[in-house]
């Protein structure tokens, strides 16, 4: 099969032909029809995500496809199932191996493009939004990087939830996008006052940080007393800094959210979050945003995509 292969930590990763992979106890062989790709993709390329796996490694975190062979012991699953999958790893390729237990069978209305754009970015913003920062109707909602993977589901599940949604994005193109997902006012983060106008705006009670500084530091002084403000990643590649003393004076709360780390001590909590996610899209309450649909012949592509902060949404690879 093929399989788009990280050699080294900081190498350029290749399209390879491999041997297929065999599922083991516990695990299912899907044939990949679509893979979504992350900014944690290009953190793992360049040795800096937050778990480094054994090199070599096949690239792509989330797919969809339909199952094609059983591991023993798997029960929950059967050949011909479409599936939605969060492997970590060896997404972008052909075919892929996955534990069962980390596979959710795709409703018959959800296409395999979607759900491929569907978990990270969908999971993130809801266990952010509901479980850690409980955003509450009528609250306001900042969202940095409004129209970035994970951003632009932020803006639509905060509109959901009642909220009144600032979304911060660079230029009017992506504004709008973000606007069309459900944000009531828009504000270009490349304008040296965003610290000013948020707060000429009446500041805010729940941060949405994909970026990191220095927007990270304006929106933190803008916040409005006890507010809760989220690190989901640093996507401007500045790790922001933060005064302890500023969140004792405004009784701020920042919460950290790394949406693959609940499998290792909360899986239940991220089962129920799909759960309610796939039922919301299944109703019609859900429109997942692709800019780009890329065959795995120009996965290299996508990934710049990323880096560069051309694409809106997400980007998918079609096996």
């Amino acid at each position: 099969m093929r399989a788009f292969v990280l050699p080294s930590f900081g190498a350029t990763p290749e399209l390879v032909t491999v041997a297929d992979p065999d599922p083991g106890p516990g695990e299912v062989q899907i044939a990949v029809a679509a893979c979504g790709l992350n900014h944690a993709d290009l953190l793992m390329i360049d040795g800096k995500y937050q778990e480094k796996p054994q090199l070599p490694i096949t690239l792509g975190m989330e797919v969809a496809g339909t199952v094609t062979r059983l591991g023993a012991s798997v029960d929950s699953l059967k050949v011909g199932d479409r599936v939605a999958a969060f492997p970590g790893t060896g997404g972008l390729a052909d075919l892929c191996c996955v534990p069962a237990a980390r596979c959710v069978p795709l409703p018959g209305g959800m296409s395999d493009v979607d759900a491929a754009a569907f978990q990270i970015a969908y999971g993130t913003s809801h266990l952010a939004l509901v479980h850690r920062a409980a955003l509450q109707e009528g609250e306001t909602l900042l969202v940095l990087g409004a129209a970035g993977g994970v951003g632009l589901t932020a803006v639509e599940l905060g509109a959901r939830l009642g909220a009144r949604v600032i979304a911060a994005a660079r230029g009017a193109d992506k504004l709008e996008i973000a606007r069309n997902a459900g944000a009531h006012e828009v504000l270009d983060s490349d304008a040296p006052d965003l610290k000013d106008r948020l707060k000429a705006m009446g500041g805010v009670n729940v941060v949405y940080d994909a970026v990191g500084d220095p927007q990270f530091s304006a929106a933190l002084r803008a916040c409005r007393p006890g507010a809760r403000v989220l690190v989901i990643g640093f996507a401007a590649g500045a790790v922001p800094q933060i005064p302890a003393n500023y969140l004792l004076v405004k009784n701020i709360t920042v919460h950290g959210l790394y949406w693959g780390g609940y499998l290792g001590f909360a899986p239940e909590v991220l089962t129920r979050s799909l759960a309610d996610l796939f039922a919301l899209h299944e109703a019609g309450g859900l429109h997942p945003h692709v800019s780009h649909r890329l065959p795995l012949e120009q996965a290299a592509d996508g990934l710049e995509l990323l880096r560069t902060r051309r694409s809106t949404g997400k980007v998918v690879i079609t096996p």
